[in-house]
């Protein structure tokens, strides 16, 4: 090359390795500055570039083709002791007057049945030891006194709900997600006897001729049992459990159901007397959320609770539950919701509580709203804020009630202050996704205003959903009734 030319530029080839392929640590073209555009080279683009599209697919592929296990296998010990137990049993029932051990408690039948347990099983030959004894014991009482499979799950604290669908098939609720539970039952008609007894104890009845009943248990579980011939793979049993110590709000935040800011809102809506209606699917968590916000009511207040099958459990000293009652053979002696409502206006109660607005009973909720009762609260289903105004005017509308859509729209917009939405997410976590204001109308038009939302962002790699709890910004309608009681500042800041 002469003295002070200039190089030549030849073309850049990648380098090569002994083996004369391309070296690993070769820069994509472009450098590491400039990499290429999407698109302009698909060989070239890093892998993560591409849409997660083959992944979604092979999901869905996986889920067309996978064998379904509609039982659980129950084998090993509780095997045994359940076979044991359909032996024992009609032996031990030859032996025990009913009468009288239905007077005794759990610990002082088994005491009592110890020994004859051991007579039946030596006649029968059959030699257990002690673990098993015990267990065969648990089991025949369970049986006896209690709700026999079923006894093992409501004692469980992780279970939420229990779905019976028929003697063969239990699914139980743990952490938000459906699994099948190792428990089965005898036969149809042993099934249909629990269930009777469960209804049974709050002066219900379930049989051909009613075969569909609502009851609760002692702790307060909600039950519901569903009976052939409406339900075709046997009696159907759905218990709703609640925990046995009461959520407050500032649990719900420590679950992160909720933001900071949203859990001063909904205190502060609470304590000062707003009219609040809980919406949400079935399962999202609004009677827990009733539950939660009651614990904001001033001790000094009068609550009345109405609800079809009692399962509001009120942290306040002043509360009386009411429960409405179905029709007796003849179809005679319905107390409805209205009805119960009707009554409570001559109570002297300060709040009206329905559990769960269902129908043409909403007007009569309005109406308490509307009366001087400030603080009264309902749950009802709906997908959103929008939603739960639309079903309530249907509600009304679906009740014998003659007044035009726009009056019924005007009494809505004018008793509810806020609608706070619930929602089980896909990865079984219970969010409050929105809280909105209810303002007034506009034309003929319900307008809101929406102080709190849950935007999704992403789902973390154990399936969890991320997202983050935003304030709109807005200066709350209701700043007014806050500033009654003294909490207009913090619930501005809380809200802004």
């Amino acid at each position: 090359m002469a003295p002070g030319a200039r190089p030549s530029f030849g073309v850049a080839r990648p380098m090569k390795g002994g083996d004369g392929k391309p070296a690993k640590d070769v820069p994509p073209p472009g450098g590491e500055q400039f990499p290429p555009l999407p698109g302009e080279d698909a060989a070239a683009a890093p892998a993560q570039s591409k849409p997660n599209k083959d992944d979604a697919m092979t999901r869905l592929t996986d889920r067309a083709n996978a064998v379904m296990e509609g039982t659980a296998e129950i084998g090993g010990f509780e095997a045994s002791v359940h076979k044991i137990k359909e032996q024992v049993l009609p032996r031990l029932l030859e032996r025990v007057d009913p009468e009288a051990a239905s007077t005794l408690s759990k610990e002082e039948l088994s005491e009592e049945f110890r020994p004859i347990i051991m007579e039946v099983l030596a006649e029968l030959k059959v030699t257990l030891n002690r673990r098993e004894q015990f267990a065969l014991e648990k089991v025949l009482i369970d049986e006896l006194l209690g709700f026999g499979p079923l006894e093992e799950l409501l004692n469980d604290p992780e279970i939420s709900d229990i779905m019976v669908n028929g003697p063969d098939q239990t699914y139980i609720e743990k952490g938000g997600k459906l699994v099948i539970a190792p428990i089965r039952f005898r036969d149809e008609q042993h099934l249909f006897q629990i269930a009777q007894r469960i209804v049974n104890q709050v002066g219900r009845r379930v049989d051909q001729t009613t075969p569909l009943a609502d009851a609760r248990l002692k702790d307060g579980s909600r039950v519901n049992v569903i009976v052939p011939p409406l339900s075709l793979k046997g009696t159907a049993i759905s218990i709703r459990k609640f925990s046995e110590k009461p959520i407050t709000i500032d649990m719900l935040k420590g679950f992160g159901s909720m933001s900071d800011q949203m859990a001063t809102a909904l205190k502060i809506a609470g304590a000062c007397r707003f009219n609040v209606v809980i919406s949400g699917g079935t399962g999202s968590g609004k009677t827990t959320m009733l539950n939660a916000l009651s614990k904001m009511i001033d001790p000094g207040e009068r609550v009345l609770t109405i609800e079809d099958a009692a399962e509001l459990r009120l942290q306040q000293p002043h509360w009386l539950p009411l429960e409405t009652r179905p029709p007796n053979l003849e179809g005679q002696g319905a107390i409805t919701i209205g009805d119960l409502v009707k009554n409570a206006l001559r109570m002297r109660p300060d709040r009206i509580i329905l559990g769960e607005i269902r129908g043409a009973e909403c007007f009569d909720l309005l109406a308490a709203m509307n009366t001087g009762h400030d603080g009264s609260m309902c749950t009802l289903h709906a997908n959103s804020p929008r939603e739960c105004l639309g079903r309530m005017e249907n509600m009304i509308l679906m009740g014998d009630i003659k007044i035009p859509k726009e009056a019924i729209s005007r009494q809505i917009a004018e008793s509810v202050d806020l609608i706070v939405q619930v929602k089980r997410l896909r990865d079984g976590s219970r969010r409050t996704t929105n809280i909105t204001e209810v303002i007034g109308m506009e034309g003929d038009v319900i307008v809101t205003q929406e102080l709190f939302k849950f935007e999704y962002l992403d789902e973390s790699e154990d399936g969890k959903i991320v997202g983050e709890y935003r304030a709109s910004g807005l200066r709350p309608y209701t700043l007014e009734k806050a500033r009654m009681f003294g909490f207009d500042q913090a619930y501005l800041e809380a809200c802004l």
